[in-house]
């Protein structure tokens, strides 16, 4: 697992790191003690992965478009 702090990753990047997590947690052959701080990270991975899907859908949804169906410009996005 990477040492990375998960504030800084990407959404590809949390994403890869969680199913790593995922998949030593399933196989069950970590630790008790592992399996803690593995489980504790997982759950940071998971929320930064939420963050950064919910941020994508509201630049989405703040895209206009024109009578053509062409992107005509975007709306300001409250908070970001």
């Amino acid at each position: 697992m990477s040492e990375r702090p998960v504030n800084e990753m990407s959404f590809e990047e949390a994403m890869k790191e969680l199913e790593s997590v995922v998949d030593a947690l399933e196989r069950g052959d970590v630790a008790l003690d592992a399996s803690i701080a593995l489980y504790e990270r997982g759950a940071l991975l998971k929320k930064r992965c939420e963050d950064e899907l919910k941020r994508a859908e509201e630049k989405v949804a703040a895209i206009t478009l024109g009578a053509d169906g062409a992107p005509t410009g975007l709306k300001p996005v409250e908070g970001l």
